[in-house]
């Protein structure tokens, strides 16, 4: 019996996969944590938290698959972006993690829009410089706790330190690092000159290396806390977006994959650099081939349903939800919804948008409201699509993740905004799944990652295809929704009311 342990650190769990060589997904596991908010706009989480909850769900599945987890022959991993962890020179932690729904860096996004022209952002980055990314939060760092700053010996992204935890190894990968606004995107190294300018040190910066290349073996010290065998090999991994791409068989170019999970993202495969000069959507790089992902990213996407579901109408039952927006036709008799309730990121990357409903009539009760929710969530991630087609990247297959893909209204809403045909995997954990991928295509256990997509990733056999009457119905709509944010996006500064 061979296996691979793929972890996937989120922002509000951890999960471990078991993945049998032979028979595909044995068991996942997880754990949740909180994210700690200090002060208003501080989103912060310990990573010593993230380790006691990582060390859980190893014991967890060594209890319940002894002879599995004993076989486990690689570790990969995948986690949550943008993130900063800085350490000393033994790796403890020197403050909390600052995390990507950190808000806290706005004077710091001000000095990078000073010193850095919007084309030289595009040229490096291939990325507007946003809060909570690593950059602008390590920049509020070295500003607000310069002891802290003059201790630091590494900076880490999150899933990053797991890894070290497990090996010992401080470094990390280029799809992290390129998410981070202190990475030259093109080159696939750190923006040495950047980082100059701002007068940081060069030795803080970790080794960058691609997603598949192993980065240690797990040490006897861990071994004793964990249960892991000592001298297994652990890759490097990659961020969630790239793991989940790859969890998602969506490893060429023409598939498209939309996962509406807190937020929501449209993402693709790109074997060439291609970037939106106007920095409305992200490129970072690919766990593959030395490849690229590109994605637009909508910040409250599923969100939009839960704060509906919990703080407006107070249902408990998201299936009853999708069954009542079921019975209300597809354009939600004239209402639209902008899902913009924390800012927004592609394509506006304006942290004041804010939601609404418009259209609201007599006639409307909780299912048209429902239903207009799932159908502007689409429209936003629509967004992305039309970016996407502007800068000569070709899809016509959507692959749905995330909880968007539990719900067979919000699978046919996608296919008749997006007008295309729009396939479910099987598998749940996508990014978990991608990390056992990535690590059995480093250490030798597969010829290719898409050999192990090809053996491992099966889609659903019900596919959802656009229906033309209803995809001419939703080009009106789509206009309107896009006319509403630009006729109302100066009266956002005003934050009337607060």
């Amino acid at each position: 019996m061979k296996t691979i342990l793929g972890i996937d650190l989120g922002t509000s769990s951890i999960k471990a996969m078991l993945l049998d060589i032979d028979n595909g997904v044995l068991d996942v596991a997880a754990q949740s944590y909180t994210v700690s908010i200090p002060h208003a706009n501080y989103a912060e989480q310990a990573p010593e938290m993230w380790w006691d909850a990582a060390v859980t769900i190893f014991k967890k599945l060594k209890e319940q698959h002894g002879e599995a987890f004993d076989s486990i022959a690689a570790v990969g991993f995948s986690g949550q972006m943008h993130g900063l962890v800085i350490t000393d020179e033994h790796g403890i932690p020197l403050r909390p993690a600052i995390i990507w729904l950190d808000q806290r860096s706005e004077k710091q996004l001000e000095e990078m829009n000073q010193k850095l022209r919007l084309e030289e952002m595009a040229q490096i980055f291939h990325n507007r410089a946003f809060t909570g990314f690593a950059f602008p939060s390590l920049l509020w760092v070295k500003e607000n706790e310069p002891d802290i700053f003059r201790k630091t010996y590494k900076l880490l992204h999150p899933k990053d330190y797991i890894r070290l935890k497990m090996t010992g190894n401080f470094g990390t990968d280029t799809s992290d690092a390129s998410a981070s606004l202190a990475f030259d995107v093109g080159k696939r190294d750190w923006a040495w000159d950047i980082l100059k300018r701002f007068e940081l040190p060069e030795s803080i910066f970790p080794a960058c290396h691609e997603a598949t290349e192993i980065a240690g073996y797990i040490t006897e010290e861990c071994a004793k806390e964990t249960g892991l065998r000592a001298g297994i090999p652990v890759i490097y991994g990659s961020g969630d977006q790239p793991a989940q791409s790859i969890g998602n068989g969506a490893v060429r170019e023409g598939l498209i994959i939309s996962n509406i999970g807190t937020g929501g993202q449209i993402s693709t495969y790109s074997k060439k650099d291609v970037y939106d000069s106007g920095l409305r959507t992200h490129t970072f790089c690919h766990s593959i081939d030395k490849a690229y992902t590109v994605y637009g990213a909508a910040l409250c996407s599923g969100m939009s349903l839960n704060w509906l579901k919990n703080k407006v109408l107070h249902i408990k039952d998201y299936k009853l939800m999708s069954n009542m927006a079921g019975e209300i036709d597809s354009g939600s008799d004239g209402l639209i919804y902008l899902p913009y309730l924390s800012g927004e990121r592609t394509p506006h990357m304006n942290p004041k948008a804010r939601g609404m409903f418009f259209g609201l009539q007599l006639r409307h009760d909780n299912r048209h409201i429902i239903r207009s929710v799932m159908e502007g969530v689409a429209f936003s991630l629509k967004d992305s699509l039309q970016i996407f087609d502007e800068i000569g990247i070709k899809g016509n297959r959507i692959i749905a993740s995330g909880g968007g893909a539990s719900s067979d209204v919000w699978l046919q809403i996608q296919a008749d905004i997006f007008e295309k045909e729009v396939h479910v995997s099987c598998v749940k954990e996508q990014a978990c799944l991608g990390a056992c991928i990535m690590a059995g295509a480093g250490t030798g256990i597969f010829g290719s990652i898409q050999e192990a997509c090809n053996r491992y990733i099966t889609f659903d056999s019900k596919v959802y295809y656009p229906n033309m009457s209803k995809m001419v119905k939703y080009r009106t709509s789509y206009e309107i929704y896009q006319e509403l944010y630009s006729r109302t996006k100066d009266l956002f500064e005003a934050e009337v009311g607060k």
